[in-house]
């Protein structure tokens, strides 16, 4: 090849490569060919490929480092956007962080929150804790009466005595929250003087409960085991009873009890229960607004009851796995029935029978929004379709009223938790 015409390739080469490094392509790199010592550098080129080759690398180069380009843009775009986000996650967790200093026991959940709440129920506004332990006040007054009621009709100086010390402590309680109350119309009282005064509270009503609960049972050898009543005063998660006896495998079953409730909305949970693997084996629920469900095996029907006016009512639900057909009684009358609830499903043994809270797991789990709040009674289970007749007759307390075959209502098959209670009662004084 003629010198001068390799010196105007080796030019031209130099000129690409110095139109394409004027321009900003981002990082670069270096691509080097061995040549000999004493060889010319442009003639090498040259002899290597020719200029059509040379410049068709270059042009290969080119767009390659376009490509790179690109990619740098793009990848520094979407680093700035990270940034961003970043930045306002930032900001975001520094004013939570903020607010939640600024709170007092900003830590603890809300009920409904989770499921799971057992130990864990967030304490409610002052105001509404002095309601609650109202509540709890006038429950231990009427198991009071009751309990002056029967030391009249069995004359005993040590149930008197106890009697009157019990009011005497029902009445300082009364005024301890008449007081925390005038406190907290004047605004003078904080947060530590709240949580020391309802720890002063709730451990004096669980004294007093823990008194009473004694005293009746001196009752117990002198009533029949199943005039008494449970009585949940509170909706939390952790007033329960626990039948002793579990559920047999059953392909029918009635379950009747006797409910006394005005809470709202929804009257809870009067009873659930749990196998391993499904804590929706049998529940009766009603929750919210929602009407009352049964559900069986998770799969729900509902159910025509209207049971929230203060009022006791007699309820019966039967049902048999074939077809999943089930019947609902409200006061001995049937008011609602339908098909294909968890049809052919046999309802499954050894699990947890729990009266007042809806378990999430086997035994627990319990959410205070599901709770039951009311009186609960006669709670009887048997493993059959009972007729019209049979559940007329638990209806109207009649002498061939039969008790469950399943589970009978008994103080013996019944613990309770929780500061839940139960005393002498007989639902039939009620429509007598």
């Amino acid at each position: 090849m003629p010198a001068g015409r390799a010196a105007r390739t080796c030019a031209l080469l130099a000129l690409c490569l110095l139109g394409s490094g004027a321009q900003d392509f981002g990082p670069t790199r270096f691509i080097c060919t061995s040549v000999p010592v004493d060889a010319d550098m442009c003639a090498a080129s040259v002899a290597a490929g020719g200029a059509e080759e040379l410049r068709s690398n270059v042009l290969q180069l080119r767009e390659t480092v376009l490509q790179q380009k690109e990619t740098i843009l793009s990848q520094k775009e979407t680093i700035r956007e990270l940034t961003t986000k970043l930045g306002r996650c930032e900001s975001q967790s520094t004013l939570d962080a903020g607010a939640g200093e600024a709170r007092t026991g900003g830590g603890r959940k809300q009920p409904g929150s989770g499921k799971n709440t057992m130990g864990d129920l967030s304490r409610p506004p002052a105001a509404e804790t002095l309601s609650q332990l109202g509540q709890t006040l006038q429950s231990l007054k009427t198991r009071l009466e009751n309990l002056e009621q029967y030391s009249r009709l069995n004359s005993s100086s040590q149930t008197n005595s106890l009697k009157d010390l019990l009011q005497s402590k029902i009445d300082d309680l009364e005024r301890q929250v008449l007081s925390r109350v005038n406190t907290l119309e004047e605004g003078k009282g904080g947060p530590k003087n709240d949580t020391e005064e309802r720890v002063k509270i709730e451990s004096a009503l669980t004294s007093l409960h823990q008194r009473i609960s004694e005293l009746e049972k001196g009752q117990k050898d002198n009533r029949p085991g199943d005039k008494f009543q449970l009585t949940f005063p509170l909706r939390t998660n952790y007033m329960y009873a626990k039948v002793k006896k579990s559920l047999p495998e059953m392909y029918a079953f009635t379950v009747c009890m006797w409910l006394k409730s005005s809470a709202a909305p929804g009257v809870g949970t009067p009873f659930s229960y749990a196998v391993p693997g499904q804590a929706n084996e049998l529940v009766l629920i009603e929750w919210g607004n929602n009407p009352m469900e049964i559900l069986i095996n998770d799969k729900v029907a509902k159910l025509p009851f209207v049971i929230n006016d203060g009022k006791w009512h007699h309820i019966c639900i039967t049902w048999t796995t074939r077809d999943g057909v089930w019947e609902a009684y409200q006061d001995g009358t049937q008011g609602g029935n339908g098909e294909n609830l968890a049809p052919y499903h046999p309802i499954k043994p050894q699990g947890v029978l729990v009266l007042g809270q809806e378990q999430d797991t086997l035994g627990g789990g319990f959410d205070a929004t599901q709770a039951f709040v009311g009186e609960l009674a006669h709670f009887n289970i048997w493993d059959r379709k009972l007729t019209p007749g049979e559940v007329y007759n638990l209806a109207t307390c009649s002498t061939k009223a039969l008790s469950g075959n399943v589970i009978a209502w008994s103080e013996s098959h019944i613990e309770i938790y929780g500061g839940a209670t139960k005393w002498t009662f007989e639902a039939c004084r009620q429509i007598n």
